[in-house]
């Protein structure tokens, strides 16, 4: 079973990967990728998180947080 690396180690993470940096669900992620609060990039067909991207998210909810205290 593969581990998920320090940011500073991994360049982009699958949506898998990404649900578990967070201690969310995946389905979480799908849904906010749909959403487009979390943003991705394409490989291919493929759906990538950068780091930054999920930093980014992060902030996104903490400013969320704020505004509904």
């Amino acid at each position: 079973m593969a581990t998920v690396a320090e940011p500073a180690e991994q360049l982009l993470y699958r949506p898998e990967e990404a649900a578990k940096a967070l201690r969310i669900g995946r389905s979480m992620v799908y849904e906010e990728i749909r959403l487009g609060r979390l943003q991705t990039v394409r490989i291919g067909r493929r759906r990538l998180v950068p780091p930054e991207y999920i930093e980014r998210y992060v902030e996104l909810l903490k400013r969320e947080a704020e505004a509904t205290a």
